[in-house]
């Protein structure tokens, strides 16, 4: 079987973070699919495996929220990474409960982003190799896009006595 090269989709409305972005992915030995509009990269997900995403959460014409309720339902494996210069404890808050494998204010550690974006491949490769996971996680509807698409939030199906593998 092939392996899956490491290309991270970046969609952020910003010309300087997707370059800063895509330089430090990059130098880290990441591929990047960078995207300045949303409806780009939803475009490309129709064709693409996306394994991981970064998104910002406040663009002008889609919010990363509405992104992420597309790949709940369209790509429900992706792991996704939000990035934000506004600190916003309610959005960051729902993305976390919706799913969101991590959140990020703006300027960020690179050394903390980049271990997320690591832990959020090794997390896509893990469930790929292992199927069934005992800490498997369910998806359940939070709230549908104007499209009718329903946003999941998982739910950690995990035993809870603090024991682990």
């Amino acid at each position: 079987m092939p392996d899956v090269s490491p290309v991270v989709c970046l969609v952020d409305d910003d010309a300087s973070v997707r370059k800063s972005v895509t330089r430090l992915l990059e130098s880290s030995g990441f591929s990047v699919n960078a995207f300045s509009e949303p409806e780009a990269f939803l475009g490309h997900l129709t064709a693409h495996s996306v394994p991981v995403a970064v998104l910002d959460i406040w663009m002008n014409k889609i919010t990363g929220m509405v992104l992420l309720a597309h790949l709940c339902a369209r790509s429900p494996k992706t792991r996704v990474i939000f990035i934000t210069g506004r600190e916003d404890h309610a959005a960051e808050t729902t993305v976390m409960q919706a799913g969101a494998f991590a959140f990020f204010l703006k300027p960020f550690d690179n050394k903390r982003f980049l271990a997320a974006v690591r832990d959020a491949f090794d997390q896509t490769s893990s469930k790929k190799r292992e199927g069934r996971n005992s800490n498997r996680r369910e998806r359940r509807p939070l709230w549908s896009t104007e499209d009718g698409d329903l946003l999941h939030v998982q739910v950690d199906r995990s035993p809870t006595n603090g024991s682990s593998k």
